[in-house]
Order: C-alpha cells, then sequence, then structure tokens
C-alpha cells in the first residue's frame, strides 16, 4: 500500500445492532396495518362454541320481573336467540329497540342473561326501556357468561332447536348485523341447518 491510499474504514457493526430493532418494529407495523385494512372485521372474533351444544347451565328469575329464569333444557325445540346483557351496559342501551323487535317474531324465543348486576338496577332497565325477553337469567356471579365464552356485554347467540350454538355476535345488535349475520343464520336455523 502507498502512502497516499488511505484504508476504508470498516463500517461499525454497532450501527446495524441499532438499526434492528427500528426495522422489526417497521415490520410489524406493517404486519398490524394490513391485519387491521384487508384481514377482514376486527370484531369478529371466532367462538369455539360455534357448531356445539350451549354450555349446561340453570338460572334463576330476576325477581320481580314477571318471566321465568332458564336453563339449557329449555333450548329443546325452538330456535333461541341469548343475549347477554346488563343494566350499566351503555351499548345494551343502544341494542334494545332491535332486541325488542326481534321478540316480535314468534318464530324465535329471545331470552337475557343479565350479567354481574343489580337486582334492582336490571329490572328498572327493562321496566324503562320494556322487556322483550321471555326469560331473563340472573348470572350475578358471570360464571355461567364465562361457560358461554363470553367477551364482555353485550353479546348474543343464536341457539337452534337441537341445542346446538350456530352463531354468535359481539357487540350491540344494530341494523346492519342483524340483517347480515342474524337474519341468514335464523333462517338457517328454522330450516333445520
Amino acid at each position: 500500500m502507498s502512502e497516499t491510499q488511505q484504508p476504508t474504514p470498516a463500517r461499525p457493526i454497532w450501527r446495524l445492532i441499532y438499526l434492528l430493532p427500528l426495522g422489526l418494529f417497521m415490520v410489524l407495523v406493517l404486519v398490524f396495518f394490513s391485519r387491521l385494512e384487508f384481514g377482514g372485521d376486527p370484531e369478529a372474533i371466532p367462538s369455539a362454541l360455534i357448531g356445539k351444544p350451549a354450555p349446561d347451565f340453570s338460572l334463576p328469575p330476576l325477581e320481580g320481573l314477571n318471566v321465568p329464569g332458564f336453563a339449557r333444557a329449555d333450548f329443546t325445540g325452538k330456535v333461541t336467540l341469548v343475549n347477554v346483557f346488563a343494566s350499566w351496559c351503555v351499548p345494551c342501551r343502544a341494542e334494545h329497540p332491535v332486541l325488542t323487535a326481534l321478540a316480535k317474531d314468534t318464530r324465535v324465543r329471545v331470552v337475557g342473561i343479565n350479567y354481574k348486576d343489580q337486582s334492582g338496577n336490571a329490572l328498572a332497565f327493562l321496566n324503562g326501556l320494556g322487556n322483550p325477553y321471555a326469560a331473563v337469567g340472573v348470572d350475578q356471579r358471570g360464571r355461567a357468561a364465562i361457560d358461554w365464552g363470553v367477551y364482555g356485554v353485550p353479546e348474543t347467540f343464536l341457539v337452534g332447536r337441537d341445542g346446538i350454538i350456530v352463531a354468535k355476535i359481539i357487540g350491540p345488535l344494530d341494523p346492519d348485523n342483524v340483517e347480515h349475520q342474524l337474519k341468514p343464520a335464523i333462517e338457517k336455523a328454522l330450516a333445520g341447518g
């Protein structure tokens, strides 16, 4: 090597080490963004119970309301919509008119599981907004909701005449999810499929 030529300095490897976390972070951002944009409905959480029998449970009635509690045995022979609700749940209040409209369809029995609620508050909620339920079971400790795989309230399940869970909707019922998810599932359950 001559005196005029200088050796090229080696790139320090530590610069690459500092860039590695940034690169991994960018990859994760791209994955999350693509999942949100192109991966379907982020609220569509699959239920392991679809296609399986409804859990074995028996819930007492809400005192002061003139409807019975209910149990798994009550599903036999009827297509049943099971709505998990609470008086303290704001989205439950928003979906209430939709449930009231669904309850007018005599082909489907609408029942409610009152989740971790004070009985007086639940009674005031239903007396104030109207009671769309043919039966209301009280789940004071939330045990039945755990067996149903409930993530939070409101959640709604459709149970076929054979006691098999055929559909689940997470979040409040609205005209869109009733028209595109629930009604087709109801028609299929009524047809025996």
